[in-house]
């Protein structure tokens, strides 16, 4: 029975190669990574694709095929298995400008982290960009075990110099892997370093408020003190309302030396 989401392999039959691959593919519709598994079988002078979803690199390669005599004597002349290495070629070189555009993702969001742009949205951000790495890393790890054993096939229904074209593809998926790599330790090194950022912008916003509450302390003490109803210095029984003003400017003096003592240790 045919069944979907296997794990990538090569299994090795007396007539011919069954392969399971998967590629990353980004929807627009959900604005995610997702895997597309293709099944591929392979013989002496056949080649049969089925792939779990639409694969862009496949069908586009395909079309030019069909669009140009040229192009398909060139590949169908070499046999399937040439036809096999242009296929899996095609779909992992089609990962190269996924990977650029999460490199220009990852710049802008050291840019807007470090000029403190957008900061409501850098955490969300952040969060898409892992979890479009992990994918991407989830489909690529098992997939370069699966192309080495390729380079290494020799059977029948591949030809003897087919294992340098399948080298290359290897190499290819090697240095995908080592982006990615590279792009891990930088989004978890953003992440730390926005998370430093937000914690330092807290407490200087700590810092500020606290400040304002010991500036404001001995006005609400002078404030307290005079609105009790007992008899008090400067306003006496006569109640002159003169005595509320001298109150506001003693309630000012002492905010502003007070900021002023602050501002001469240090503290603000």
């Amino acid at each position: 029975m045919f069944s979907r989401n296997q794990r990538p392999k090569l299994d090795r039959y007396e007539d011919y190669l069954f392969l399971v691959m998967q590629f990353p593919v980004y929807e627009k519709s959900r604005q995610r990574m997702v895997s597309v598994e293709l099944d591929l079988f392979e013989g002496k002078d056949y080649l049969i694709t089925l792939p779990s979803a639409e694969l862009p690199p496949l069908e586009a390669l395909f079309e030019r095929v069909g669009e140009r005599d040229d192009l398909r004597e060139q590949i169908f002349s070499k046999g399937a298995g040439y036809l096999l290495y242009r296929i899996v070629d095609a779909c992992v070189d089609a990962s190269f400008p996924m990977l650029r555009k999460m490199g220009l993702k990852l710049d802008q969001l050291e840019d807007d982290i470090f000029e403190e742009r957008r900061s409501a949205e850098i955490v969300r951000d952040i969060n898409d960009l892992k979890q479009e790495i992990i994918t991407f890393r989830r489909i690529v790890r098992p997939q370069r075990t699966v192309l080495g054993d390729l380079e290494k096939t020799k059977q029948r229904y591949l030809a003897e110099d087919m294992e340098i074209y399948f080298d290359d593809i290897s190499d290819a998926a090697e240095r995908i892997w080592d982006i990615l790599e590279n792009y891990k330790e930088v989004i978890e090194s953003l992440e730390t370093t926005n998370e430093s950022m937000l914690s330092h912008r807290l407490n200087d916003a700590i810092k500020v408020l606290n400040a304002v509450s010991v500036l404001v302390l001995p006005a609400t003490l002078i404030a307290s003190i005079w609105g009790m109803n007992v008899w008090l210095p400067l306003i006496g029984s006569t109640g002159n309302p003169a005595n509320f003003w001298l109150l506001v400017v003693i309630m000012l003096l002492t905010i502003i030396g007070s900021f002023w003592y602050f501002r001469r240790r240090g503290w603000l």
